[in-house]
């Protein structure tokens, strides 16, 4: 009893109390809340003061207001709120504490039983919850509003909360002096440029950091209080210097590990202890050992290289054994990247041209960072691949070139085997210019003391062996593809590196030897025509692809594209002038091949062109498929969107869905009759190939087992769309490595034992050469009465155009028409690429 009392007694002080607390209360949330916000600090040191006063009276008053009539409830009032809560009638609680005021037997049996009642209700007794009615006397809820804003400013001010509040309980009076700035220091390390590292950012609070060696330490310091600052532990005459009111900047050379401090009126502000991460010298080694290539007469070295910043260069040194003290050789390598830190691969450099050809050399690997750093790997021994020569008196000069490498200051035995070689001249066809060169090779090396008299001596004896071996036109053909290969790699160093005043004079040097190149090619063609007397080469409207003039007008365009570093314009006209070059050499061998050769070749291609072909029937049949699956979607999408009573079987959209759908499921299966039609000729092509060449591409098989499936499915009504889409992809990928193995079916029967496919590349520009030394000769054998374009003038044709000598696209170029096509028709079947990409290569289709 006395616990249930004393809670009603709580709380009735607290349904007194609440209403009385609630203005006041409100009154300091709603000044916190502006606290929070930070608008009292907003006005002036008096108004401050005001506020401040004026809600210090309105509180107090407040509190007065609540507090002076505040009633004070004792046992009786709690006695009569836990009757009243717990509904009981004729106050129990009091009978119970009450006493008789008379002691008739009777009055007090009587009495007794009723607090006998009394405290059988006690049992029942309940207190409900405080009620302050406090809603009666805020209608508007303007509590919470005033709870909203004080949270609202907490979340605002944040960890300045109890900073705001204390200054909107402390009006400022006092005018505020101008103060010192902040200090600010800002400390960064700039790495070297050849690491390509980022710079790095030092706390300003001082702290250690590993940089790179060679790195670069800046400072910048302003504000504070104190004179100019002095930085300790740096070298000698690293210190501050001015850079402004205030501002003082340092730059320091990180070369060694070093503790700098910064320190201003003798106190330390900050202090670094920077570390220095030495730059290791680059590795390079062998994967293997250095041999011939097994085809060609290039020299296989395998390599790998790496550095903790990157590799910048690295070569092959090369060192005569026979002859440890000759000058080494070196041989760049080119690497994947501008400054890989890892990499390998094998280099194939080509020295059957250099007097150490056959000779037993020593290789060592030399790699270096762009600190200069080298590192060197193991050395191995090898011999340089040679050329083997048929004529005796190319044997003859080689050898006595191989011999001069050996022993250079031994000149007696070669002037013994000129004169050996020169006094019998039927050996070498009585050829004047040979005798010529041999004379004064001889005269040279008997009278010219310098030493480099015999490396000019070897050249020309070099020259003169090709010149017997294989003519003025192939050793011409040779130099033309060593500087179209010159030019490419110059081309591919400048995009990869952005280049310099010295790269463009190099590249300028490599345009304009391409240029003389392309000019003695064209006369030894033109020459070998001559002593053929230019019978067995009519003349042929093809083969008008270039003149005098286009050339200088390419190469000059090159050259100044070039000087103004318009790297990627001078690989476009590079590009188009080797695919004039391409198409020249492609015709003269064509020409020159025999009939034989050239019906293979002519079958081998007529093969592939059937490959073309079904690869466009198969995309035709892919695109149906697309739309077929396509138009399914769509009835499907808009049976989703009708109406239930829409979906019925009798209704009309049911009924047209299901026309459409027996007209897909008869295309489907006469798709599925020219699917197979397309195996079958599929498999004749892949028969009559193998017959030809002896090999199938595996592609052609699996291309063939996809168009198994692609015939199932659409005849089983099922999605073929994937099967028909490998088909393509397996049918693009067999033309390629038809194309392949045809090319090397013809190499392999026109090149010399031991020679690359390819070798060569470039050799010869076209037959019928004469037309390409100067624009008036050509435009001369062009003849009289023809555009630009080598058409007959209308005047010339009667008035009308016949077309009877305009140039017809020979096979190559229909055969790289169908490539392209294929290739389109391919990525068209991919419909996972983006919906632009698709509408792009559909537009394109239309134009093949």
């Amino acid at each position: 009893m006395r616990l249930r009392l004393a809670l009603a007694r709580l709380a009735l002080w607290w349904e007194a109390i609440w209403p009385a607390l609630w203005p006041p209360l409100g009154l300091a949330g709603m000044f916190l809340a502006a606290a929070l916000l930070g608008l009292p600090q907003l006005l002036p040191g008096a108004a401050h003061a005001a506020l401040l006063a004026a809600v210090a009276l309105l509180l107090a008053l407040a509190l007065w207001r609540g507090f002076r009539r505040l009633p004070r409830p004792g046992r009786a009032e709690a006695a009569r709120r836990l009757e009243r809560d717990s509904g009981l009638r004729h106050r129990p609680i009091s009978a119970i504490e009450d006493r008789p005021a008379t002691a008739d037997p009777v009055a007090l049996a009587l009495w007794r039983a009723h607090q006998a009642r009394a405290a059988a209700q006690l049992t029942q007794l309940r207190l409900a919850p405080p009620s302050p009615g406090l809603p009666r006397r805020d209608r508007r809820a303007l509590r919470a509003a005033v709870v909203l804003s004080v949270v609202s400013g907490l979340v605002i001010a944040g960890p300045e909360a109890p900073e705001r509040v204390a200054r909107a309980l402390s009006p400022a009076f006092a005018v505020a002096l101008p103060q010192a700035p902040p200090l600010r220091v800002e400390a960064w390390v700039t790495p070297p440029a050849y690491t390509g590292a980022a710079p790095l950012f030092l706390p300003p609070e001082g702290g250690s950091a590993t940089v790179p060696a060679g790195s670069r330490l800046t400072l910048a310091l302003s504000g504070g209080i104190g004179g100019e600052p002095a930085l300790h532990g740096a070298p000698a005459g690293a210190g501050f210097r001015p850079l402004g009111p205030g501002a003082y900047g340092a730059e320091v050379l990180l070369d060694a590990d070093r503790t700098l401090s910064v320190r201003r009126s003798g106190a330390e502000l900050l202090r670094w202890e920077i570390a220095i991460r030495p730059d290791l010298p680059p590795s390079a080694a062998f994967t293997a050992d250095p041999e011939r290539a097994p085809r060609g007469l290039t020299l296989r070295l395998p390599w790998r290289a790496q550095d903790d910043w990157g590799v910048v260069s690295l070569r092959a040194e090369l060192r005569l054994q026979p002859r440890p003290g000759a000058p080494p050789l070196a041989v760049e390598i080119t690497l994947p990247s501008a400054a890989p830190r890892e990499a390998r691969g094998t280099a194939q450099p080509d020295l059957s041209a250099h007097p150490w050809a056959g000779l037993p050399v020593e290789v060592t690997l030399v790699a270096r960072d762009g600190a200069g750093q080298e590192g060197r790997s193991a050395t191995l021994r090898v011999t340089l691949p040679e050329r083997e020569f048929r004529h005796p008196v190319a044997q003859a000069l080689v050898a006595l070139r191989r011999q001069m490498s050996v022993a250079p200051e031994d000149r007696a035995t070669p002037r013994a085997e000129l004169d050996r070689i020169s006094s019998d001249p039927a050996a070498f066809e009585d050829d004047l210019r040979t005798f010529l060169v041999l004379r004064a090779a001889r005269a040279r090396i008997a009278r010219d003391q310098r030493p480099e008299a015999v490396e000019e001596v070897q050249q020309m004896l070099w020259e003169t062996a090709l010149a017997l071996e294989e003519g003025r036109d192939a050793r011409t053909a040779r130099a033309l593809a060593e500087a179209r290969e010159a030019l490419r790699e110059a081309l591919a160093e400048a995009e990869r590196t952005p280049p310099d005043a010295e790269a463009r004079a190099e590249l300028e040097r490599r345009i304009q030897e391409l240029r003389e190149a392309i000019r003695r090619h064209l006369e030894a063609l033109a020459e070998r025509l001559r002593q053929e007397n230019a019978e067995s080469l009519p003349f042929d409207p093809a083969n008008r692809l270039m003149d005098q003039r286009d050339l200088n007008r390419r190469t000059e365009r090159m050259r100044e594209a070039a000087r103004q570093g318009r790297i990627e314009e001078a690989q476009r006209e590079m590009a188009e002038l080797e695919r004039m070059l391409d198409a020249l050499e492609e015709g003269r061998v064509a020409r020159a091949e025999p009939r034989e050769r050239r019906e293979r070749r002519e079958r081998g291609q007529q093969q592939m062109g059937a490959v073309g072909d079904i690869v466009r029937r198969q995309a035709e049949l892919l695109d149906r498929a697309h739309q077929r699956a396509e138009a399914e979607e769509r009835r499907r999408a808009e049976e989703r969107r009708a109406p239930p009573q829409a979906r019925l079987p009798n209704s009309p959209m049911a009924q047209r869905h299901e026309q459409e759908r027996e007209a897909a499921r008869a295309e489907a299966e006469r798709d599925a009759a020219r699917q197979r039609a397309l195996r079958r000729a599929l498999g004749e092509v892949m028969q009559q190939f193998g017959d030809l060449t002896g090999e199938i591409p595996d592609p052609l098989g699996r291309a063939d087992q996809a168009m198994r499936a692609a015939q199932e499915a659409l005849g089983q009504g099922r999605d073929s769309r994937e099967a028909q889409a490998r088909a393509i992809r397996e049918l693009t990928e067999g033309a390629r490595q038809m194309a392949q193995a045809l090319r090397r079916q013809m190499g392999d029967q026109q090149g010399e034992p031991g020679e690359e496919d390819g070798e060569g590349e470039g050799m010869g520009l076209a037959e019928g050469g004469e037309q390409g030394g100067e624009g008036q000769d050509q435009m001369q054998a062009l003849g009289q009465g023809r555009d630009p374009l080598g058409r007959r003038a209308r005047e010339q044709a009667g008035g009308a155009e016949t077309g009877g000598d305009v140039r017809v696209p020979d096979e190559a170029e229909r055969l790289r028409s169908r490539e392209l096509q294929q290739e389109i028709r391919r990525r068209a079947s991919e419909r996972q690429r983006p919906k632009p990409e698709l509408d792009y290569l559909e537009r394109l289709l239309p134009r093949f």
